[in-house]
């Protein structure tokens, strides 16, 4: 069966002088444009083609490789906007069609933003939306906690950073478990921190367990050791800074600073840490 906005491999079924048609079944073929098809290509080959419909509504084939697929997300830039909505980038000849009423709010040209494709069954031609909630499960039944998952940032509320999971799923990012610059569009790996009793799902990029304090315990000790037995990242460091050094958030490494002052192997002031030295 024909997947419309999807790879396909179709066969050769007649030759034109712009071009080959490609059977798509059901009695529809399908144009690939001679500057898409392979020098040797001749009635019976086999082609794998991306599926869409030309900006004259026609079932068109190309060898382009889009930014995204049917039923993925991807972060693409508006290149223009008119009466029936925002035209992003896609990644091959024809733009992608955003409508109005498949906009959280209106979209401007020139700006880049996370959208789910999908087929319309109504019109019968693939679109985007930036209404990821109506496309992707907000509920993670089947996710465990500490279960790795990639991420893609997709948007910012008042607790943190909203993420696309594993392409299928909406998760949050609060702020104080992040500890890096992040950017709306960019890809990264995570974890998830717990599914909550509502099954939304929370995220986080590290976990703050014993093991993981006593780890970077010990990574601050041997800091210390390399440096002369003085660090001036104190916890009044910027967030920036700590994260550049140990790859932790400022709140994580703050605490782990005052188990340290506790255990009475560092000493604190504003400007310094010093490692106190221990008796053999």
């Amino acid at each position: 069966m024909l997947q419309i906005g999807k790879f396909n491999s179709l066969n050769v079924i007649k030759q034109v002088p712009f071009g080959f048609y490609l059977d798509g079944g059901d009695d529809k073929e399908v144009l690939l444009p001679t500057k898409f098809a392979d020098e040797a290509c001749k009635i019976g080959d086999t082609c794998r083609v991306f599926v869409y419909h030309d900006s004259d509504g026609r079932l068109a084939a190309t060898t382009q490789i889009p930014l995204a697929e049917v039923d993925e997300c991807a972060f693409l830039k508006v290149v223009s906007v008119n009466n029936v909505g925002a035209f992003v980038e896609w990644g091959i000849d024809k733009d992608l069609l955003v409508p109005y009423s498949e906009q959280d709010f209106p979209m401007a040209e020139g700006v880049s933003y996370v959208v789910f494709i999908y087929f319309d069954d109504e019109t019968g031609k693939v679109a985007a939306s930036t209404r990821l909630r109506d496309f992707l499960f907000e509920e993670g039944e089947n996710f465990v906690p500490k279960q790795e998952v990639e991420l893609l940032i997709c948007g910012l509320s008042d607790m943190g950073y909203k993420a696309v999971i594993n392409g299928t799923h909406l998760g949050l990012l609060f702020k104080d478990e992040v500890f890096k610059p992040l950017r709306i569009g960019e890809k990264t790996t995570g974890f998830i921190k717990r599914v909550r009793e509502d099954n939304k799902i929370d995220l986080c990029f590290q976990f703050h367990d014993d093991n993981a304090r006593k780890d970077l315990a010990e990574q601050i000790i041997d800091d210390l050791e390399a440096h002369g037995g003085i660090s001036t990242l104190t916890d009044k460091s910027s967030a920036q800074e700590i994260s550049k050094r140990f790859n932790v958030s400022k709140n994580v490494y703050k605490r782990t600073l005052g188990a340290l002052y506790k255990q009475k192997r560092i000493l604190l002031d504003k400007s310094k840490i010093t490692l106190i030295k221990q008796d053999v």
